[in-house]
């Protein structure tokens, strides 16, 4: 099936999409601070972590279900399917390599999934909360 929109309005709509700020990953900072954990933000990491715990070593990712193909909630497109079935396993391979190349550096990477976060993202941060905790820093 062609696409209904131009060119133009395609571009303009996928313009809109977010790689940052996202609500999963807002409401995720949120329940963290709440916790008295203090990150860090547009990191220049591999991968751009979302949030970077600096003294603790640890990069934390916010995944999108369809972006990086959930194993709960992936769904492949049936329009155009060959064009994103590249570009969906493209980037699992990425995050892979980035995961790799942090993990060389020192880094502890954590990921986390778009629906655990919308299901609770004060369930979501304390299940990273051991993860990330310093020893006397936090008021938990």
């Amino acid at each position: 099936m062609a696409d209904v929109l131009t060119p133009a309005q395609r571009r303009h709509c996928m313009s809109s999409i977010r790689g940052r700020d996202t609500r999963p990953e807002v409401r995720l900072r949120k329940a963290l601070w709440a916790l008295g954990l203090r990150y860090r933000l547009r990191s220049k990491l591999p991968g751009r972590p979302d949030l970077v715990f600096v003294a603790d070593h640890v990069a934390v990712f916010v995944d999108g279900c369809f972006w990086h193909q959930c194993p709960k909630h992936a769904v492949w497109p049936k329009n155009n399917s060959s064009f994103w079935r590249r570009k969906l396993e493209a980037n699992v391979k990425r995050d892979r390599r980035n995961n790799r190349e942090l993990k060389l550096q020192g880094w502890k990477v954590i990921r986390i999934w778009e629906h655990e976060v919308n299901s609770g993202p004060e369930a979501a941060a304390q299940k990273l909360f051991p993860r990330i905790r310093r020893s006397g820093r936090t008021r938990l």
